[in-house]
């Protein structure tokens, strides 16, 4: 204990709020201007300083220079033969090494005796202690500039299939818990491409007609429905709030869990919708192929034809009571008689019954 030295605790002017002062003296008045005397003072000795140490290395660069340049004029002296002005030249840069070599010395003993200076100044509150590091963390989403569709597209279809697996593997969990925890070991899942995955592998599993299965992946796109919409509210990253949201679902009153089960019915009745918008636009693919297979000459489908030929009453045609009705039954009846023989000559009266 007795090696330390607590005499830089004598003097510290920690507050001046207990300062006696006259009642005629508008108190906080008179420290807030303490206050700023005490700073301005110290920004002025602080000042002295920097100027201190600025014009030292500047003296230190033209000092260096100086004597380059003598150098160099005494190896030329030794090598030509001696010269006046060289001579002269000479003696002047000498003084001038001598001199800065001087103003150096002195600006590095102003330099200690500043410091000293500094060491043995009172502490206050804005010089006992100084803070190690200043790092400050704001969880706000970064505003970037709209994406374009052939951005949407490109950057969905890389992300898919970068993940495609992770995102069936999340569509299929059915437990709070499960989901929060998953979501927490693949933080990169928690945005905007997973809930498009997760609503086409919806309409993927309808058009299947694994209903359950849809309904299931239904849920969990929600779920990344609303943690996106929570995270829009909140202004943040939403892999910083996901688990906001898996606090307040457990222990959700009624309405928020309306609210959530009614998005889940809306989304089911969408996908429903959109399978059989994509049924019906295969049919149609698939019935246009087939008609492009039947084509005939000229372009010509059979089937239309033949559903474009008038419909004929076929009574009206086998009726014998109209006498060219029955001329040309009876002339069918013998020409078919004579061309075989076991043919029934009372056809006639069959088609009559």
């Amino acid at each position: 204990i007795s090696g330390i030295d607590y005499s830089v605790w004598d003097h510290i002017h920690v507050s001046e709020d207990e300062d006696v002062t006259s009642p005629f003296v508008d108190t906080p008045s008179l420290f807030r201007m303490r206050h700023w005397t005490r700073l301005d003072k110290m920004a002025e000795f602080q000042q002295r300083g920097e100027d201190l140490l600025n014009n030292f290395a500047k003296c230190k660069i033209l000092s260096e220079e100086a004597q380059e340049r003598l150098k160099e004029l005494e190896e030329g002296r030794q090598v030509a033969e001696e010269d006046e002005e060289r001579e002269a030249e000479l003696r002047k840069v000498q003084a001038e090494v001598t001199r800065l070599k001087n103003d150096e010395d002195s600006f590095e003993k102003m330099i200690k005796e500043h410091q000293q200076e500094e060491k043995k100044l009172p502490w206050n509150v804005d010089t006992i202690s100084k803070e190690g590091f200043s790092k400050s963390v704001f969880n706000i989403k970064p505003v970037t500039k709209e994406e374009t569709g052939k951005e949407k597209t490109w950057k969905q279809r890389s992300f898919v299939d970068m993940y495609a697996k992770e995102i069936k593997h999340f569509g299929m969990l059915r437990h709070w818990d499960d989901s929060q925890k998953y979501l927490s070991n693949n933080p990169h899942l928690v945005c905007e491409e997973t809930s498009n995955r997760l609503v086409a592998i919806c309409i993927d599993f309808e058009l299947d007609e694994k209903h359950a299965l849809m309904e299931q992946v239904a849920h969990q796109a929600i779920v990344m429905q609303f943690i996106l919409d929570l995270a829009q509210v909140l202004k943040v990253d939403p892999r910083g709030c996901f688990r906001q949201f898996f606090s307040k679902i457990r222990t959700a009153d009624k309405p928020y869990q309306d609210a959530f089960n009614h998005e889940l019915e809306l989304l089911k009745e969408r996908v429903r919708s959109c399978a059989q918008i994509r049924m019906e636009s295969a049919m149609k693919e698939l019935e246009e192929e087939e008609r492009q297979k039947r084509l005939g000459p000229g372009g010509l489908d059979p089937v239309e034809v033949y559903e474009s030929l008038p419909k004929v009453n076929i009574s009206n045609i086998l009726s014998l009571n109209n006498p060219v009705n029955k001329c040309w039954l009876v002339s069918c009846i013998k020409v078919c008689s004579r061309l075989n023989p076991f043919y029934p000559s009372n056809y006639h009266c069959m088609f009559r019954k």
